[in-house]
């Protein structure tokens, strides 16, 4: 094959030089590798679900199946008694689901990401043993069972874990179906319905993730992925999936497409208007996330360019596409101003399956190093996970010290206002709905409703807002008392790893009214 063209060169390079191999053949399943894979994540994930729910995330996700569970409504989700309309309904179904079979807590909310991740090691060991071979799969899944990065993170009450596993499934099924270079129609099908329900997740960030892969691969390899008719077959189990909800959501909050899909979606990518990093953002996370797999990085880059003569020991490519599609994910989440560290979980899997591969095929298979590395990553992965998180949890936590907070919420018809954003997961404990959110364009008209109650608590959720209200309270409302969450570790370097207040809220006051005034009519 000679390369006659930039676009040729490009795919010559990828088949015949970097990853030339024909791959491994053996695909059965080592009933004790398995058992490993089953294990190993299990010990991680569930014994530690309880830990107290985090700010901001944690205690909104939990909030939303709540009230989903509480007012027996499933189609528009609700945040304190509002109206949220920022995701589609997947994850609040199943946390939802949770809570009616193991009861509300913190613990059945966390079961649910916590499956997600253990489903999605099992899809990486069973499904990606058809490409990459048995063994390479197993080191596949073994490498994400303990990168901390995916396994202490994935399992927290967010978003992330479930869209990960929806990602991780649709692209191993639609590579399975397509790489080959003749199309299976039943894993095509099986992809498309894991692409939709990680539409059903997070948006269209699903399809995003799966079809630049596929395409480039197609392109590299020189084939064809899918014909118009595949394509329509795609989208239609994509919107089967997806339109029911839709339709009803859209019966009962006519703004929602365009709110979701164009700020949440476009804006939020195109002109972001929080969460704002560096393009280089994910380069350190994902360095200190994939250990052990980022010690094996050097050595994978070393073998890709050794050029082995004997075709057995040459990367597959299989090996290519894995790679393509963790490298993708990470450029497609670094190109957009809006990050967060958990964006790139769904990267993971699929740099694991390229590691596992090398792993497999090459003396990094029987090298004690390689055990040696994944049991030290093990330790810390356990250990995180059962002493690290809770403790941390605690610490960060609104309701870590129940002590100084409890009474003032305890009473349900003591008015509550979070300022100037909510605190979910107090709202979660306290078993309140109407923990109402005032901004701080609004801060007059709370001043208005604050002279009309016998009192009122305020929770403030940024450092600095107590001193900001106390400046413009006006001479006819006093504070009857006034709590502070802040502590002091007597370190520095404690004090900045952990912060002086917990995630959400800093302080708590009690306001009430100088002068009597009449109840409006």
């Amino acid at each position: 094959m000679e390369a006659r063209s930039l676009l040729g060169w490009v795919s010559f390079l990828f088949t015949r030089v970097l990853f030339p191999g024909e791959g491994a053949v053996d695909t059965r399943v080592r009933p004790w590798a398995l058992l490993v894979v089953v294990l190993l994540p299990a010990a991680v994930l569930y014994p530690t679900l309880n830990f107290h729910l985090l700010e901001p995330d944690e205690g909104r996700y939990a909030q939303i199946p709540k009230e989903m569970v509480a007012n027996d409504a499933w189609v528009v989700p609700t945040l304190q008694g509002q109206p949220y309309l920022d995701k589609p309904p997947l994850m609040y179904w199943l946390v939802a689901l949770s809570y009616q079979a193991f009861g509300v807590s913190p613990a059945a909310a966390r079961l649910v990401p916590a499956v997600c991740v253990h489903l999605t090691i099992l899809a990486v060991y069973l499904i990606g043993r058809r490409s990459i071979g048995e063994r390479g799969a197993f080191w596949a899944a073994l490498l994400l069972s303990v990168a901390p990065g995916f396994v202490c993170v994935a399992r927290l009450l967010l978003l992330d874990g479930l869209l990960t596993l929806c990602v991780t499934v649709s692209v191993l099924c639609g590579f399975e179906a397509v790489r080959t270079g003749s199309l299976k129609p039943g894993w095509w099908v099986a992809a498309a319905f894991a692409s939709g329900l990680g539409f059903l997740t997070k948006g269209p960030i699903a399809e995003m993730l799966l079809f630049v892969p596929l395409w480039t691969y197609g392109f590299l390899a020189a084939r064809q992925v899918a014909r118009l008719r595949h394509y329509a077959l795609f989208a239609a189990v994509v919107v089967a999936v997806n339109v029911p909800w839709y339709v009803a959501m859209l019966r009962e909050q006519p703004q929602f497409l365009g709110y979701f899909f164009w700020q949440h979606n476009v804006m939020r990518f195109l002109q972001p208007f929080d969460h704002l990093q560096p393009i280089w953002y994910y380069v350190p996370i994902l360095l200190g996330g994939l250990l052990p797999g980022t010690v094996l990085l050097g050595a994978f880059a070393r073998d890709l360019l050794r050029g082995e003569t004997s075709t057995n020991a040459r990367p597959a490519l299989a090996a290519g596409f894995w790679l393509l599609a963790g490298l993708w994910c990470v450029f497609f989440f670094s190109c957009s101003g809006s990050k967060l560290p958990t964006y790139i979980l769904p990267a993971y899997p699929f740099l694991c399956l390229a590691l596992g591969e090398f792993v497999g095929r090459t003396r990094w298979n029987t090298s004690l190093a390689t055990p040696g590395l994944v049991g030290v990553m093990a330790s810390f992965v356990l250990f995180v996970s059962h002493v690290g998180m809770p403790w941390y949890a605690k610490e960060r936590s609104p309701y870590g010290r129940p002590e100084l907070v409890e009474r003032f919420v305890a009473d349900p018809d003591t008015s509550v206002l979070c300022f100037p954003r909510n605190c979910d997961s107090l709202a979660f404990y306290s078993n309140r709905s109407d923990l109402r959110n005032v901004r701080t364009k609004d801060v007059n008209q709370m001043f208005v409703e604050c002279h009309h109650r016998p009192e009122t608590v305020i929770l403030f959720t940024h450092q600095q807002s107590l001193a900001g209200f106390k400046e413009i309270l006006p001479p006819s409302l006093g504070i009857r008392e006034e709590v502070s969450l802040r502590r002091k570790y007597g370190r520095g370097v404690l004090d900045a790893l952990f912060g002086s207040t917990p995630w959400g809220l800093c302080d708590v006051v009690v306001v009430y009214p100088k002068y009597q005034v009449p109840p409006r009519q």
